[in-house]
């Protein structure tokens, strides 16, 4: 799926967004980028250096203007481009977007100029995804992600792969199709373990969670008996009044959900249902809901009150003691109480440590959104199942769609170059 195509539009929008301000930023992109300026203000200023210009059209000075112009291949969009920083005046702006118009250029639509910059090869599809995650970060975890994943971390891991898939598929095309060529007798059983490595780093960095999380936030649910103190918990950790408290069991019917910041990483703490046995219908809803949040919690804090020993909720559940300040936790428990700074501590300092081991730096950069994740399953099954395939043209299949799957996340899936590594590789054809 290689992306491409010319762009026969030239088109234009106002870059700064909505945000009243001093400047606004025309970003225009096309074929006709260059006429359309020459138009607005008579001559092309030289590429890539800014210079104030007069834009008129039809006899109307429309405004004083720093001008740049950009030149393809060496612009955003791989087209030649060119910006006008306005005064950001409304009348401003919809007067020299009507005399784009005139002059043949139209709106763009949503992504249109990143879409453009994927077609010329400028980024991959994960790039440009980064981009958006960029403009949309609002922690500084998410800004650093982003970046990072903009200069292409994620596109050179990917890319590596495939590249290795590439050079297993022309092996094992190559003992498919030329059984009479004099290939090494042990080149089946290395492209089988280079399969196998493969399919066992894919599995890991699937099991790596930091991307979603920087992304997304990090989901802890708290969950336990009524009345065992998740609301009260609630509203002291995020210091808001969130959720009622009272002394009346039920009292929380649905999940209640609050965002908040620790070390830098969106955090969303949900206090749910109380656990119990009841023949209220509302209550019992809340009590199913209650156990769908505690199967998706990246942390499930079971609250337990004091003298409570009843089994966790889960395997992946953390026990938290509850009301500390009247029966202190034993044994290395994690406890809590609500009735001053000092008793939320204990699980303050834990969930600075669990993030802090959970977001440590590793080798590779991690996925980010649930598409990744999912054409890495993809890739990493048909691995699996040309592990297990007993007839090599079944496994070269299964090599074919799990290289197409990683090709979907960058955007390449390129036959020519499978070709050029069979030929290249094996003396085919003398």
């Amino acid at each position: 799926m290689n992306i491409s195509g010319a762009s026969t539009h030239t088109i234009f929008a106002i870059a700064t967004g909505s945000v009243q301000g001093a400047i606004a930023v025309m970003r225009v992109s096309g074929p006709e980028s260059g006429k359309i300026l020459k138009a607005l203000c008579g001559v092309l200023p030289p590429p890539r250096h800014a210079s104030v210009r007069a834009l008129t059209y039809e006899g109307d000075v429309l405004d004083h203007a720093l001008i740049l112009w950009l030149p393809g291949p060496r612009s955003y969009t791989g087209e030649d481009s060119f910006e006008l920083h306005l005064h950001a005046g409304p009348a401003i702006i919809e007067a020299v977007a009507q005399a784009l118009v005139h002059l043949g250029g139209r709106p763009a639509e949503p992504g249109e100029f990143t879409r453009r910059a994927v077609q010329a090869g400028r980024m991959d599809i994960l790039q440009a995804e980064a981009i958006a995650d960029l403009i949309e970060a609002e922690t500084q975890a998410q800004r650093h992600q982003a970046l990072r994943q903009a200069d292409g971390a994620l596109s050179q891991l990917y890319t590596g792969w495939a590249a290795r898939l590439r050079q297993i598929l022309a092996q094992q095309e190559a003992l498919i199709d030329f059984p009479d060529e004099e290939l090494p007798p042990e080149v089946e059983g290395a492209l089988i373990e280079d399969c196998r490595v493969l399919a066992q780093e894919m599995q890991a960095h699937l099991a790596d969670e930091r991307g979603e999380i920087v992304r997304d936030g990090l989901k802890i649910v708290l969950a336990g008996a009524p009345n065992v103190g998740k609301s009260s918990l609630l509203n002291a950790l995020s210091g808001q009044d969130a959720a009622i408290v009272t002394q009346k069991a039920g009292t929380t019917r649905d999940a209640i959900s609050v965002e908040w910041m620790i070390e830098g990483i969106r955090v969303r703490l949900i206090d749910t249902a109380g656990l119990r046995e009841t023949e209220d219908e509302i209550e019992a809803e809340g009590i199913r809901r209650t156990m769908q949040h505690v199967e998706k919690a990246d942390v499930l804090f079971h609250l337990v009150g004091p003298g409570d020993e009843t089994p966790l909720l889960a395997p992946h559940a953390v026990k938290l003691r509850t009301k500390t300040d009247l029966t202190p936790a034993q044994g290395g428990e994690l406890g809590v109480h609500t009735q001053d700074e000092a008793g939320l501590t204990p699980l303050r300092e834990w969930l600075k440590a669990h993030l802090a081991t959970l977001m440590a730096q590793r080798g590779t950069p991690p996925l980010t959104r649930a598409r990744h994740r999912a054409g890495l399953q993809e890739a990493q099954q048909h691995l699996t199942h040309a592990l297990e395939a007993s007839w090599p043209e079944v496994r070269g299949e299964e090599l074919r769609l799990a290289m197409q799957a990683i090709g979907r996340l960058t955007g390449h899936v390129d036959v020519e170059a499978l070709l050029d590594t069979i030929f290249g590789q094996f003396c085919i054809g003398k």
